[in-house]
């Protein structure tokens, strides 16, 4: 049995969830079937979760529902006729009972949420499979934490009784009381993975509109090589780093179930795409690719006989903590430690975090560098081949980039080095070149 997610690409019009239906008819194992929202038709198109948000805020302004929400209806009614499923839906009523539920909302979940719902409902009525609402399977607390467990022993139940398929809203779930709580965006990935390890899935499919993931980000390195496979541990730091292709928490339900993911491409299902395994995979190459981001701020701590003291890195991190602030990295020497963090997770507390700082452990020396990039040189195979590192530092030395970070973890998965933000591409195709070309 197999799980397909579809994301927002390929729901965004009647053409494209013909395709949709194409793959899944394809293949009898393709039982379970999860949506998105309908994407983007064009560059200059609205997402429909934008559009929904959008009618929430500006509803609570006071403007109309009916005349913020008219887009929307008219987006789903086209595509409910390109498909010819609109006079099996009364749709009307729909559109009618979202917009007195958007009216009603003191938050903006709900209104979120009706993307994926009107697109599992269409989906559903066009392949003749039974729609499930989302907010009867997934399962979040009062306070709006996802109950893993709870919902797992629910989508059990009710999924075990269904010899149809089965389509469902991804994205979204609900209280005890009734109350939608939607994941984080691009949480349909998320869902996909909790109803595969629900029905005991043997792969987990997850349709976009690229052929899995890429050796480096295609938009600074020309053509890069496609990730045939890589390991759970692979993925989290790719995508922690920003390799956006799967959502990056949708990895914890499979995993564990061991549950293999496959990244396919809805406009290219012959593609083999990225096949994600739970297990070390020894690739041929020595790294399995290339992931990072911009944005960051370094704060120095220099300080005489740091090692020494005792709570020293315990009264640092209670000044984040105090803050609310979480950070990047830390590494240290034996009288300097570096905090990590990303401006927004600053943003305007930068006096406020210094001052802290400074009275909780009284530094010798504070120097503060912004403007700073995090690149991730990611792959099991670094562990056993020794030098990576030289050759690392050599291919940046060798285009004058200069390292103002190093932070490598004992497991020898990755190396993650700062530079300054004018110099991020220029290092992430040095890398490249010497690891993958």
């Amino acid at each position: 049995m197999k799980v397909c997610k579809f994301g927002g690409s390929s729901m965004a019009s009647s053409d494209t969830i013909k395709r949709v239906a194409d793959i899944i008819k394809s293949d009898e194992k393709r039982k379970y079937v999860v949506v998105s929202a309908p994407g983007k038709r064009f560059t200059k198109d609205i997402k429909i979760t934008d559009s929904l948000l959008n009618c929430y805020a500006e509803s609570k302004k006071g403007k109309k529902v009916e005349e913020l929400f008219k887009p929307i209806r008219d987006r789903f009614t086209e595509i409910a006729e390109g498909l010819g499923v609109d006079k099996q839906l009364d749709l009307n009523s729909v559109f009618a009972s979202i917009e007195e539920g958007i009216k009603l909302s003191s938050a903006p979940d709900f209104a979120a949420a009706q993307g994926e719902r009107l697109s599992a409902m269409i989906l559903a009525a066009y392949l003749g499979y039974t729609f499930i609402d989302a907010k009867e399977v997934i399962r979040f607390s009062d306070n709006g934490v996802f109950n893993a467990e709870y919902t797992n022993d629910v989508a059990q139940k009710l999924l075990s009784g269904i010899d149809t398929g089965v389509v469902i809203p991804g994205f979204y779930g609900s209280t005890s009381t009734g109350r939608i709580v939607t994941f984080s965006r691009g949480g349909s990935d998320v869902t996909g993975a909790i109803i595969a390890r629900a029905v005991k899935a043997e792969l987990y499919e997850n349709w976009t509109d690229v052929n899995g993931f890429l050796t480096a980000d295609p938009r600074i390195v020309n053509n890069p090589k496609q990730i045939p496979e890589l390991s759970y541990r692979e993925l989290r730091e790719l995508s922690y780093m920003g390799a956006n292709v799967l959502h990056p928490e949708s990895i914890f339900p499979v995993r564990k179930a061991n549950i293999p993911i496959n990244i396919k491409n809805t406009f290219d299902p012959e593609n083999p795409g990225t096949l994600i395994l739970p297990g070390v995979i020894q690739h041929d190459r020595l790294i399995t690719g290339i992931a990072g981001k911009k944005g960051f701020v370094s704060i120095l701590i220099e300080k005489s006989m740091m090692n020494n003291e005792i709570g020293f890195t315990r009264k640092l991190l209670s000044v984040l903590e105090n803050l609310n602030m979480s950070f990047e990295h830390l590494p240290s020497g034996i009288d300097t430690m570096t905090l990590i963090l990303a401006d927004t997770e600053i943003g305007n507390k930068m006096q406020e975090l210094v001052g802290g700082i400074r009275e909780a452990v009284s530094p010798d020396r504070l120097e503060i560098q912004s403007d700073l990039a995090l690149i991730a040189t990611v792959g099991h195979g670094m562990a056993y081949k020794p030098g990576t590192a030289s050759r690392l530092f050599t291919a940046l030395s060798r285009v004058g980039v200069n390292i103002k970070m190093i932070d490598q973890g004992s497991s020898e998965l990755n190396i993650i080095v700062a530079v300054k933000g004018d110099d991020y591409e220029k290092a992430i195709n040095a890398i490249y070149e010497e690891f993958i070309n």
